[in-house]
């Protein structure tokens, strides 16, 4: 087995030289830096919106825009915010996703023979180039209620370059613990237990290689597949090295509650979402928020999907009473970021790229989804109302936001390009 180790060696000694960044030992030797880090966080939610009252007037746009009934709530952040018509998924064509392919922008039938097929979402291309130097190169969450919340297929809102889904963590207390509960287990025996895994790991590596010869085409590329799969998991047991000495942060809020739902739930996870950037335990993070609990903790007792085909009523009451109560909490994840410091006198705010919206407008219309963008991180135009051509790509949006934290794309999901209206 491979050393993880490097040395020089002589005649009479053997020297482990010392950790360097080119060695792939960053997470100890980066210098701090004077300039904070970029992150990046998408919120997601099912069911869409009130199409009604939750889009600005789209004969109001760039800076001469007024907040609609269902984002009046965020009055306070409208010069820190920007609105985006037009936007789709070309290949959407499930009412009931609302997050599947929301960040990938795939083609589910791409695949010949296969009825369900997905790509890397925006989220893990960002974690490819914020996640060298934290802990977690990239946090899910989730709800408990993704059933009932309109999200589809997933673990997550996440998807690794294969496609495959990527777990989520389903609570606050699920969240918490992960970011900040250090190991009970004593260091030799984690070393231990990561050595085996690591032994195992090659032990199937080779027993895989020895089959390669004489497979058909569809063989070989089905062990490809698994050979990536391997790969994938070298990597995690790398990161997982990597960190295995150094303790956690200490947590900057008090565990949550057990059994936190709806809205309560959602504020905690966005408190949390603060507390992991501002730990730096990780840049880039995802949220697979609950509608179905959230219209329970409102005291409706319209069933989610029910409240998506609304009409004028309790239906179209319980959708307007989930938006306004979504951009509430939107508006106090934003005070909080703005609120929290970084060592050069910024907010997180300044550093951050952050996407809100869905993949599905109302009902079972995958047009014009809800969108809106914020943060100081992309180079993007805040305090903007854009209505872009009819079907612009969602991943034209994915697309600018990558490239103005630095990603070098030139293409995300079926992107057609960048989004010039929003560039500063």
């Amino acid at each position: 087995m491979q050393t993880r180790r490097h040395f020089l060696r002589s005649t009479s000694a053997t020297i482990a030289l010392p950790v360097l960044e080119t060695l792939g030992f960053r997470a100890f030797s980066a210098p701090k830096v004077a300039t904070p880090p970029k992150r990046m966080v998408f919120l997601g939610f099912g069911w869409g919106v009130t199409n009604e009252t939750w889009f600005p007037d789209v004969k109001k746009t760039g800076m001469e825009w007024d907040l609609s009934e269902g984002l009046k709530p965020l009055a306070r952040h409208q010069k820190d915010i920007t609105v985006v018509q037009g936007c789709s998924n070309r290949f959407a064509n499930e009412a009931h996703w609302g997050s599947t392919f929301w960040l990938t922008g795939a083609n589910r039938y791409a695949e010949p023979g296969q009825s369900f097929h997905n790509s890397i979402s925006a989220d893990q291309v960002a974690a490819a180039h914020l996640g060298a130097d934290t802990r977690y190169a990239s946090i899910q969450l989730n709800s408990p209620d993704v059933a009932n919340s309109g999200h589809g297929p997933g673990l997550s809102m996440a998807w690794d370059p294969r496609g495959k889904p990527l777990a989520g963590l389903d609570s606050p207390v699920a969240a918490f613990h992960r970011l900040y509960s250090n190991e009970s287990t004593p260091l030799s025996e984690r070393q231990a237990m990561l050595a085996q895994k690591r032994s195992v790991l090659d032990a199937v590596l080779e027993d895989a290689r020895r089959l390669q010869k004489g497979l058909t085409k569809t063989d070989t590329d089905k062990l490809d597949e698994y050979f990536q799969s391997i790969r994938d998991i070298e990597l995690r047991l790398g990161k997982d090295e990597q960190w295995l000495s150094v303790p956690k942060s200490s947590p900057p809020i008090a565990e949550p509650k057990p059994g936190l739902a709806g809205r309560e739930e959602i504020q905690v996870m966005y408190d949390l979402i603060v507390a992991a950037l501002q730990t730096d335990s990780t840049r880039v993070l995802t949220y697979r928020q609950p509608v179905g609990t959230l219209l329970q903790s409102l005291g409706t007792k319209v069933a989610p999907h029910d409240m998506s085909h609304y009409s004028p009523g309790d239906r179209m009451a319980a959708s307007q009473k989930r938006d306004a109560t979504q951009s509430e909490l939107l508006a106090g994840l934003l005070d909080k970021l703005k609120a929290t410091k970084e060592a050069d006198g910024s907010s997180l705010f300044d550093h951050l790229a952050l996407a809100y919206g869905s993949n599905i407008r109302t009902i079972h219309y995958l047009d014009n989804c809800p969108t809106l963008l914020t943060g100081g991180a992309a180079n993007l135009k805040l305090g903007h109302h854009l209505v872009l051509p009819k079907d612009t790509p969602l991943c034209n949006l994915w697309l600018t936001m990558l490239q103005g934290i630095g990603v070098q794309a030139e293409r995300h999901g079926d992107s057609t390009g960048v989004v010039k209206q929003l560039l500063a």
